[in-house]
């Protein structure tokens, strides 16, 4: 815990910046009936029965001092998928940078062991080098900033039914324009000192008088 929240604390620098990385899996869903639309005074009516179209996962990353987000829907969430998304982040979204300080969870999936999984090792050992990797501990995804881009993305975007993948992509697609265009940062408030006093509980307990 208190190796990402040193992570937190760092400056911002442009040159190493930190991303925080979360997926999701989203329900497609789709009408059975038309839904009626909107009139004055009256809101649209929406028939409780829907299909279900499949299961897709969603890959966010945010950059929380620096106000950008990428959001990335795919069909599964294979090595392969995460792979091919740590290869974006660093070719495509921060080619210039130095080094990416990556914030994530430790799903299986979510290991350099990917990268040789889905690209030849000389190419997985390129990537892998831009790549400084923290994870949040077992049980501590809550420190994990892009679960707040996701809760934002499901309040501003996700609240309704999608039917398809390509219109799920569009939707979050100007969603994500939005936020960028914005520069919507995120400013983490919960810092080491606050930890050792609000989780006290969690740390060992030291007989400071025999110490001395």
């Amino acid at each position: 815990m208190e190796d990402i929240l040193d992570v937190y604390e760092r400056p911002y620098d442009p040159r190493t910046p930190v991303v925080c990385m979360d997926e999701k899996p989203y329900q497609l869903l789709g009408e059975v009936r038309e839904p009626l639309p909107m009139r004055s005074g009256d809101p649209q009516k929406i028939d409780s029965e829907y299909t279900r179209n499949g299961t897709v996962s969603i890959f966010v990353f945010v950059e929380p001092l620096g106000g950008v987000r990428h959001v990335s829907v795919r069909e599964h969430r294979t090595a392969i998928d995460w792979a091919e998304e740590i290869k974006y982040l660093v070719d495509v979204s921060y080619p210039d940078s130095e080094k990416i300080v990556l914030v994530m969870d430790n799903l299986n999936t979510h290991a350099l062991s990917s990268l040789y999984k889905a690209f030849p090792a000389s190419e997985a050992r390129r990537i892998a080098r831009k790549l400084e990797i923290h994870y949040t501990p077992k049980h501590g995804s809550w420190l994990d900033i892009a679960e707040i881009e996701l809760n934002v993305m499901t309040r501003q975007c996700l609240s309704r039914r999608i039917s398809d993948i390509e219109k799920l992509r569009q939707e979050l697609s100007a969603w994500e324009q939005d936020r960028n265009e914005h520069a919507a940062c995120i400013q983490w408030q919960f810092t080491t000192d606050k930890a050792r006093t609000k989780l006290v509980s969690l740390y060992p307990k030291f007989d400071e008088t025999a110490a001395k």
